[in-house]
């Protein structure tokens, strides 16, 4: 058994799994608990509908429909929803028998629900009609028994011929005469219309009768609730007099095809009435059915409400067996299935003991046999993560997906991520609350794993220990600074003295004398100097470059790993060497003259006060001059003695390795190809192969025909090709990614000037008012300063630094040694199958 790392992904083994037919459920169940596999489709011609357990998909599919249908019920209602417990056992996968139950109970749950939910709506349909109904006899009633007074008035302005019967006083007043219709030949159309739509109502009847009719309505009060959407609808009651049965008629098909109900309405006062106390008392009885009829309702969905989240549970596992068997295949005789899959190979023995375990449980005496196929099929890839690691190895992932057994950035991203992102945000301040942030996901991740979290929250939760760890290395890099939200705090005597004249004034510039050294960071001394930005740039400056070409340089020599590992011997020669010299050739040499001038003490004088040194050279300078005049340098510009022959011997190895990249692994291969060929061979093994370890310990052949692949042909054009692209972008990618890194000393001055800023416009305008005034005036700037803080300076600022962190660490850092070719390895887990989609 190897030992599990993160350096490197797990090693892998093709198994093949023999189940018997009744024990193929329960086993690949217990697997699914277990996790551990990745199953491969062995019907890939076979299309989705004509797979062996089809049938049994759609039962379950058919049932999930049916919690659904309860979820929405459950969810109109406002009924609470159980959640899952602590108990595993309440949600395991179950036997047929136990499905089968399961099924049974849900299908009597429907049933009832179902009924229930049609005499609901069959009540709350005849109550809607019952209630629009008593306000059609209520308020047609008022219109009716005003006519009485007003029939005079309506014979006049049927006789007056250029007089609407659609007036502007009318509609607010009304139509009168419920006695003599007869003899004005007027009949009346009653009923209820949706209020928005009344408008549109009265515009088609003047436009489609021409104004041959007299209407009026009344608004309803009481809030109506149409059934069929459970919406609250505001409703009109209307009345609409006009001569003659072919413009009733024609009312009344206006009226149903903009959504209106009629309701006939008797002449007769006394029938009305009767009708209106009829109505009302039905109403009262059927309230009291439904009220019933609801809570009902609600006790059984509040029953269902126990139990849905585990059974929704158990069907989505049941659902994902099938779908995960119908990727088996059947044997000759059909009485066994055989399963193919990737595994961890460390988690071989778990795997063993889920089959005894679905076995024993079972209780068969026959369980299924797994054996280890060999294979040159190239593997996924796994890392073995926990909750501290899995945010890192997300990082990498999102780049690529290393390749099988390939060297992992992911474990030394824990580390120079949160660092990297720290040089750019380095304040102690910002750390802190950074840090606190972190602190408080992590100490509360359990009430937040139990809960479903929005998107952007969910996120900020997944990186909660990379967000600890950034305020952990701010405040270290705050402390280096000697940055506390901008102010700089001493913390020992000052490596200064300043100088201060006898008769000093405003205005007067005043040295300092260096009198010792800061113990730790930047000495406080340079808060507040007119040069402290010089000298700050110049230190950040070096620093970004040398932390950069101590990356870049790492992230080659770990190419030495994957070529021993992958049997590259040859590229190590052709490859590595020549691109670690021309590194530190040109950029390892410029931060050993950074760290020299820093190192040394340019104001030393002699006895005589004279300065032993000239004053000290720009390196930036030094550097072009190195290409533009090789082997000369100026005195005045000279930072240690030989220092042009050193320049002039290291520009000629860097010249030496280009040509060395470029040409030397083609034509070794070439060689090579040539010498095999003349001994017979016609398919020589060449460098560019993968050889594993796995595959010499599978052997060259696999058991399965398909995955046998034959190695190409050597084409020199082709390898010369790779090579002088490969070449180009090393060389050119050395100068542009050290000139990236640069984002180091931009970001970070940026942070610390964009927060003295905020100091000075806020806080420190405040700090000099005294009295009642000064107290509310600093709590007011506090409150600003500190929403701004959090605001700009850690979600935005903090967010830019991040980014350009993480582009550091894919571009400039896991190009020089990372592929990100490879194949994620996804387990059938019920796990994982859940959570998806829960969310």
């Amino acid at each position: 058994m190897t030992y599990s790392s993160l350096f490197r992904s797990e090693e892998m083994s093709l198994i093949q799994l023999y189940i018997p037919s009744e024990m193929a459920q329960p086993t690949v169940a217990e697997l699914g608990e277990l996790g551990l596999i990745q199953f491969r489709d062995l019907n890939p011609d076979v299309n989705a509908f004509q797979r062996a357990f089809v049938s049994q998909i759609r039962r379950f599919d058919e049932m999930e429909r049916r919690l659904r249908f309860f979820t929405v019920q459950i969810e109109k209602l406002e009924i609470p929803i159980r959640p899952l417990t602590g108990d595993a056992s309440a949600v395991r996968a179950r036997s047929v028998l136990e499905i089968d139950e399961l099924e049974e109970q849900i299908n009597v749950y429907e049933r009832r629900i179902t009924q229930l939910n049609n005499s609901y709506e069959s009540m709350q349909k005849r109550y809607l009609r019952l209630t629009e109904q008593r306000h059609v006899l209520k308020e047609t009633g008022v219109f009716l028994e005003q006519a009485e007074s007003r029939q005079e008035d309506i014979r006049q302005s049927f006789d007056e011929p250029t007089t609407p019967l659609l007036g502007h006083a009318d509609l607010e007043q009304g139509p009168s005469g419920t006695t003599g219709f007869n003899q004005l030949n007027l009949g009346f159309v009653t009923g209820v219309i949706p209020r928005k739509k009344m408008q549109t109502f009265e515009r088609v009847l003047w436009r489609v009768l021409r104004g041959n009719l007299y209407l009026n309505y009344a608004e309803i009060d009481e809030p109506i609730v149409d059934p069929s959407t459970d919406e609250v609808v505001e409703k009109n009651v209307f009345i609409i007099f006009a001569h003659g049965k072919v413009l009733l008629d024609k009312i009344r098909k206006i009226s149903e095809s903009l959504g209106a109900t009629l309701y006939p309405v008797d002449d007769s006062p006394d029938r009305r009435r009767a009708s209106l106390l009829d109505i009302t008392t039905q109403i009262e009885d059927l309230s009291a059915v439904i009220q019933t009829t609801n809570n009902a309702r609600r006790t059984e969905l509040t029953k269902i409400a126990e139990n849905l989240t585990a059974w929704m549970t158990i069907i989505k596992k049941e659902k994902a067996v099938y779908h995960t068997m119908n990727l088996f295949n059947y044997d000759v005789t059909r009485k066994c299935l055989i399963a193919e899959g990737w595994c961890p190979r460390n988690d071989l023995p778990k795997i063993h003991g889920a089959i005894r375990t679905a076995t024993e449980n079972f209780g068969s005496n026959v369980s299924a046999i797994l054996n280890e196929l060999r294979t040159t099929k190239e593997p996924p890839t796994f890392h073995r993560v926990n909750k501290f690691t899995s945010g890192f190895q997300e990082i990498v992932d999102a780049y690529g997906v290393a390749k099988y057994r390939e060297v992992n950035p992911g474990l030394f991203t824990i580390i120079t991520f949160p660092f990297l992102f720290a040089v750019m945000f380095g304040d102690f301040g910002h750390g802190f609350l950074l840090t606190l942030a972190g602190l408080y996901l992590i100490l509360n991740e359990k009430k937040f794993e139990r809960e479903k979290l929005d998107e952007i929250f969910e996120m900020f939760f997944g990186g909660r220990y990379i967000i600890l760890l950034m305020g952990l290395f701010s405040i270290y890099t705050g402390l280096i600074y000697n940055d506390i939200f901008s102010r700089a705090v001493q913390i020992a005597d000052s490596g200064f003295e300043w100088q201060w004249p006898e008769n000093y004034t405003v205005g007067q510039a005043v040295e300092a004398v260096q009198v010792g050294v800061y113990p730790f960071g930047v000495d406080p001394a340079w808060h507040g100097a007119d040069n402290s930005l010089i000298f700050i740039n110049s230190y950040k400056m070096k620093m970004s470059v040398v932390f950069g070409v101590i990356q870049m340089s790492f992230g080659i020599a770990l190419t030495v790993f994957n070529y021993t590992y992958f049997k590259k011997k040859l590229s190590i020669w052709t490859e590595f060497l020549p691109q670690m010299l021309f590194m530190q050739s040109i950029f390892g040499y410029l931060v050993f003259t950074i760290i020299y001038k820093w190192s040394m003490n340019w104001s030393e004088t002699d006895s005589d006060g004279q300065l032993i040194r000239h004053s000290p050279p720009g390196l930036l300078n030094m550097l072009i001059y190195m290409f533009l005049q090789p082997g000369t340098v100026a005195p005045d510009d000279e930072l240690y003695p030989g220092q042009a022959n050193v320049q002039l011997g290291l520009l000629i190895v860097a010249f030496i390795c280009i040509p060395w990249m470029l040409l030397a692994k083609p034509l070794i291969l070439r060689h090579e190809h040539h010498k095999i060929r003349a001994m017979g061979y016609r398919r020589p093994l060449e460098d560019t192969s993968i050889a594993t370890e796995e595959d010499i310990d599978f052997g060259a052949s696999s058991s399965m025909p398909e995955e046998m692949h034959e190695e190409e042909g050597f084409d020199f054009g082709e390898h010369m090709i790779h090579q002088v692209i490969h070449t180009i972008e090393f060389c050119l990618g050395c100068i542009s990614n050290t000139a990236s890194y640069l984002r180091l000393w931009a970001l970070s001055l940026a942070h610390a000037q964009l927060s003295a800023v905020l100091w000075d416009m806020t806080l420190k305008t405040v700090l000099g008012i005294s009295g009642v005034l000064g107290a509310f005036a600093l709590v007011v700037a506090f409150a600003l300063w500190f929403s701004l803080t959090i605001g700009i300076l850690l979600i935005m600022e903090g967010l830019s630094a991040f980014l350009h962190a993480l582009r550091l660490h894919w571009v400039e850092f896991n190009n020089k040694f990372y592929e990100g070719t490879g194949i994620k390895f996804e387990p059938f887990s019920f796990k994982s199958i859940v959570k998806d989609k829960d969310d």
